[in-house]
């Protein structure tokens, strides 16, 4: 018989070795990615990821040393996290005050560059990865049930297999596929409802340089308060839409129309003097913060086709504009 030395050993020499502190660690990235996109919120998404990583310490070094790929693990408990999350928020978005946005993340979204691997999938289904982030994308991942938008996330955004996908979703691969299909028709819908009469939307968006020249018009319009200016620059049918959560002043309900929306930031501009407008980089395109007093008060994400606004999101409840007010996030 052997002795328990002898055991020892053999242990060590046959168990697979535990990937390294460093390995893992390197997969923090890729896990906020995935989480930030599933729940619209930095926050929440570094909190799974925190909890993903706690999974992992939590079982042994052998359990850990004999799974094949650490960082597919990963991804899939931090998956399965946010899917149960997303499952909850139903509930908790019914007791919300007013719009539920995404939460805007500040400056350049380069950390949020997932991976570029070829998938399978035709790629005129696929998405880019800058628009992933985006607000208008992130508005309508949070049209979508809770596994759709998983299914969605992983196979057109992060190239995930629909077998893989089904692993986390707990369906079919058929099913997931599927799941994928009503998603990708959920955004084909929002970008043929935003676009003129007549236009593509899958051409109607503006490019990075076309989009933040309305951006720095309309800010000039709304310092001047010029109302004329303002209108032209919005669509006719424009809609701003508040995120306050009830912490703070915001009209609860969306408002709808160019001149409308129009008439809405001038009245911000007259109740409350000395505001002052910076552009700045939301979620990888330009946008604007409002301050007062150097103390920022809203941050705006716009959507700009065919050198008009058509969209705007406000956000200011100011749990959600954490990012921007913590050195750590700016």
């Amino acid at each position: 018989m052997r002795d328990h030395a002898t055991e020892e050993l053999h242990d060590m020499t046959t168990t697979p070795h535990e990937p390294g502190l460093g390995a893992i660690m390197s997969e923090r990235r890729q896990l906020t990615n995935v989480a930030y996109r599933l729940l619209g919120s930095l926050a929440d998404a570094e909190d799974v990821v925190q909890e993903t990583y706690a999974r992992w310490y939590a079982m042994s070094a052998r359990q850990r040393a004999a799974i094949d790929s650490p960082g597919a693990w990963l991804t899939r408990v931090a998956s399965r996290i946010c899917l149960d999350q997303l499952r909850s928020a139903r509930a908790r978005r019914e007791r919300y005050v007013g719009a539920w946005l995404p939460e805007p993340l500040p400056g350049s979204t380069e950390w949020l560059t997932g991976p570029t691997g070829e998938g399978s999938a035709d790629p005129a289904d696929r998405v880019t990865l800058d628009e992933s982030v985006g607000m208008a994308f992130l508005v309508v991942l949070d049209s979508m049930t809770p596994a759709e938008r998983v299914a969605f996330v992983l196979h057109d955004v992060f190239r995930f297999s629909f077998t893989e996908v089904a692993g986390i979703v707990g369906r079919t691969p058929a099913a997931c596929r599927q799941l994928a299909s009503s998603a990708r028709r959920r955004v084909r819908s929002s970008r043929d409802t935003a676009a003129p009469d007549g236009a593509e939307g899958e051409s109607r968006t503006a490019t990075a340089p076309g989009h933040a020249e309305v951006v720095r018009e309309f800010k000039k319009a709304w310092e001047e308060r010029d109302i004329e200016a303002l209108v032209g620059l919005l669509d006719p049918a424009a809609t701003a839409v508040a995120d306050s959560g009830g912490l703070v002043t915001a009209v609860l309900e969306p408002i709808v129309g160019g001149e409308q929306v129009a008439r809405g930031c001038l009245d911000i501009a007259g109740k409350v003097p000395g505001l002052t407008l910076v552009e700045r980089t939301v979620n990888g395109q330009a946008g604007l913060v409002i301050e007062l007093d150097g103390v920022i008060m809203a941050v705006i994400a716009f959507d700009v086709a065919d050198g008009r606004v058509h969209r705007l999101w406000a956000m200011r409840n100011p749990e959600k504009l954490r990012p921007w007010t913590h050195p750590s996030g700016s």
